[in-house]
């Protein structure tokens, strides 16, 4: 197999060059080797295995007609090609594929193998790293591999500005969305959030997001979002709750940080979260003062600063809990039945409206 191809003058040691190819060729001459051992426990290959939602997501990014992947697969060989000068600029590789396939994939493994399943002509960038030996490759495949990647924040910051997104990150895009505009709109939260853009921020921006996506996927914001002026109303919506989570608890709230009160910290934020939910399902909470009214029954059994929590039979001090599923699960499950309760008690305390007589008694 025979590329025109450029080269790039990086290292003494190593040629690279660059050309374009299908992915179906691509295959033909380099291929993924999964990270695995032997029989005899010797480690062999190197690439991690494939993440199918990964792949399915790229997958269906390639198959909308208008869309193009400027990321190169990155191949090593050590044996079986030869590089001449064509001339130009221009250097012609030959790939020997005659006794198997010679050529090792060192990055790009879930691109490559999300084309190989896309229905289409679709050439891409091929970057080629002539390795001295075997040794010299897997050094290269650390290397190439192990730089830093962008923080997450900066991607979910990023996601809302960016059009025809998968599912999963649609979900999250609209979050994101919902997020900044609690942090950086006149919301109860301004200011708050940790994000990329606001490293000040003392509350995670992952875990606001957390509960936003929940909320727009099985509870009251669902069908909020849809409606005139949705994303106002989800974003008034969150911004009443913690007004009132701050009148309730002034003093676990105004000055504090995760790590003196556990109202400010990952657990207590997403337990909150799911008494938000309650109260605006059950009781339609959605002023400042509905909700305040409705965790008025939560004031004095609270732990966030100091004491004891009895979590389900179970004593735990005020800062040992952690933002972890058990922990997490544990607060709201008591914060939770505490506020059905209060919410059961009132509805039976509510008045009868009395009966209307019935037409043609005395």
């Amino acid at each position: 197999m025979t590329y025109l191809a450029v080269c790039a003058q990086q290292s003494s040691e190593h040629q690279v060059l660059s050309f374009a190819a299908t992915a179906a060729d691509v295959l033909r001459f380099a291929s993924i080797e999964r990270i695995g051992r032997d029989a005899q426990g010797e480690l062999r290959g190197f690439q991690r295995p494939q993440v199918a939602a990964h792949i399915r997501e790229i997958r269906d990014y390639l198959e909308h007609p208008n869309s193009v992947l400027p990321n190169p697969i990155v191949v090593a060989f050590t044996d079986h090609v030869t590089v001449e000068d064509a001339g130009g600029g221009v250097i012609r590789l030959s790939i020997d594929i005659s006794s198997g396939i010679p050529g090792l994939v060192v990055d790009g493994q879930q691109r490559l193998s999300a084309l190989a399943e896309v229905d289409r002509d679709f050439q891409i960038f091929v970057s080629a790293l002539i390795c001295r030996d075997e040794a010299e490759l897997r050094r290269q495949f650390v290397l190439i591999n192990n730089t830093k990647p962008l923080p997450k924040s900066m991607i979910y910051e990023l996601l809302p500005t960016v059009d025809n997104l998968p599912p999963r990150l649609s979900r999250r895009s609209v979050a994101s969305d919902l997020t900044a505009r609690l942090n950086f709109e006149n919301t109860a939260l301004k200011g708050y959030i940790k994000q990329h853009t606001c490293p000040e921020g003392i509350i995670a921006d992952t875990v606001m997001q957390r509960i936003i996506m929940e909320s727009l996927t099985n509870g009251v914001m669902r069908e909020m979002i849809r409606s005139p002026k949705g994303v106002e109303r989800c974003v008034r919506l969150v911004s009443n709750f913690f007004e009132a989570v701050k009148k309730v608890w002034p003093e676990a709230w105004h000055g504090q940080k995760p790590a003196t009160s556990r109202l400010l910290h990952g657990a207590g934020i997403q337990a909150m979260g799911d008494v938000m939910e309650v109260l605006a399902q059950r009781s339609e909470a959605r002023s400042v003062e509905d909700f305040r009214e409705g965790l008025e029954c939560l004031k004095h059994k609270t732990a966030w600063t100091s004491g004891e929590w009895e979590l389900s039979g179970e004593i735990r001090r005020w800062n040992s809990l952690q933002n972890v599923n058990r922990d997490i699960a544990l607060l709201k499950h008591y914060l939770i039945a505490i506020v059905k309760a209060d919410q059961r008690k009132r509805r039976k305390a509510a008045p009868k409206h009395p009966l209307e007589p019935q037409a043609g008694t005395a």
